[in-house]
């Protein structure tokens, strides 16, 4: 027990919240019911939830609580205390309550600095990316060496046997000396080949400074001989210089030929089109007359059969009306043909002059 620790136990307790005053005195002489309510309030104030018989009352029912409080401390916060110098409850105590008092004053002082950094600092954007990818990456490996955990405890059980065997085989002298003397050869083997390495260090230096040097003269060498060809004009330079002019001409006369080619088919194909319309015109002005001439005879058909129906049932008086009607005709045909013949209205004529072709075309 040391004044500082005293001082710190008292400080650090004042800092928490501590119901009752600690003065340097309080550890002089055993004090089990002061350490007892401190230790109750510790664990309460790191767990609240934790349930601890806080009886004291009995040597028995002291050293129950001291286990409970040192089993809860370890599982919590993994740490350890030592349950004799908690009994004597003086000033070696004192030592085991500052290791959880610390613990808490030191948690609650970063939290304090973590508040008044978070108020100050302005979080970048760059650091929370950062921080994350550092996440991501941590998650992996905790991953990782979860799987490799469960695979080794997997094995535990094999592994269990192999150890107890291994520790209940008493040890043997000889193999012992053995594996200590194929490492010492091992050892010495290593040594040897590092102190051949370092007194050949400076064959290698030179070797490898030397080969250096000839690839700096020979990259020397082939600068000088690219600088001087640099400035020697090729014998078919003036020969790719008429061809490339030639090319450039062909090129522009090919354009030329090319724009006039696509010009000359768009012509035609608007003319073809164009010829293509007019031949539909004259079919279907052909097709009109067609139908007209069709219903025209169809009507004059109809016309002939109501006149024969009319007909009277004199045999003798039919005769003479058929053959003056059929007198009637033969004149009208005749001159009908006759004016079809006269050339009085310059139809039907044709000229020396005319094309049959252009007959064709019109029709």
């Amino acid at each position: 027990m040391s004044f500082r620790e005293l001082r710190n136990i008292s400080e650090i307790l004042r800092s928490l919240g501590y119901n009752r005053l600690i003065s340097m005195e309080s550890f002089r002489t055993p004090n089990f019911d002061l350490v007892a309510d401190i230790l109750n309030w510790l664990v309460k104030r790191f767990d609240p939830n934790s349930n601890i018989p806080f009886q004291i009352g009995t040597e028995q029912e002291r050293v129950t609580f001291l286990k409970f409080v040192a089993q809860t401390m370890y599982d919590k916060a993994r740490i350890k205390l030592n349950m004799k110098k908690l009994y004597s409850a003086d000033g070696y105590a004192v030592k085991e309550l500052l290791k959880i008092s610390s613990l808490l004053y030191n948690s609650m002082r970063k939290n304090q600095a973590e508040e008044g950094d978070r108020m100050e600092i302005e979080f970048s954007l760059a650091s929370k990316i950062s921080d994350l990818k550092a996440t991501r990456q941590t998650a992996t490996e905790i991953t990782s060496i979860g799987a490799s955990v469960f695979d080794l405890l997997g094995s535990e059980v094999e592994l269990r046997e192999a150890r107890a065997k291994c520790v209940a085989r008493p040890l043997d002298n000889e193999d012992i000396e053995a594996n200590l003397r194929n490492t010492i050869r091992q050892m010495n083997d290593n040594i040897e080949s590092t102190r051949y390495k370092l007194e050949h260090l400076g064959a290698d230096e030179a070797n490898l400074k030397s080969k250096i040097d000839k690839k700096k003269s020979d990259l020397e060498r082939n600068l000088n001989r690219y600088k001087s060809l640099q400035g020697v004009r090729p014998a078919f330079m003036d020969e790719y210089d008429r061809i490339e002019i030639e090319l450039q001409k062909q090129y522009r006369l090919y354009l030329e030929k090319f724009k006039n080619l696509e010009y000359l088919e768009n012509e035609l194909e608007q003319y073809n089109r164009s010829e293509q319309e007019k031949f539909e015109e004259s079919q279907k002005a052909l097709k009109k007359l067609r139908a007209k001439d069709g219903l025209e005879g169809g009507r004059g058909r109809r016309r002939r059969d109501d006149d024969d129906d009319e007909i009277s049932d004199d045999p003798e008086e039919d005769e003479d009306e058929l053959a003056d009607d059929d007198i009637a005709d033969e004149g009208d045909d005749l001159s009908g043909s006759e004016a079809e013949l006269s050339p009085s209205d310059g139809e039907g004529v044709l000229d020396d002059d005319d094309d049959p072709s252009d007959n064709d075309n019109n029709f």
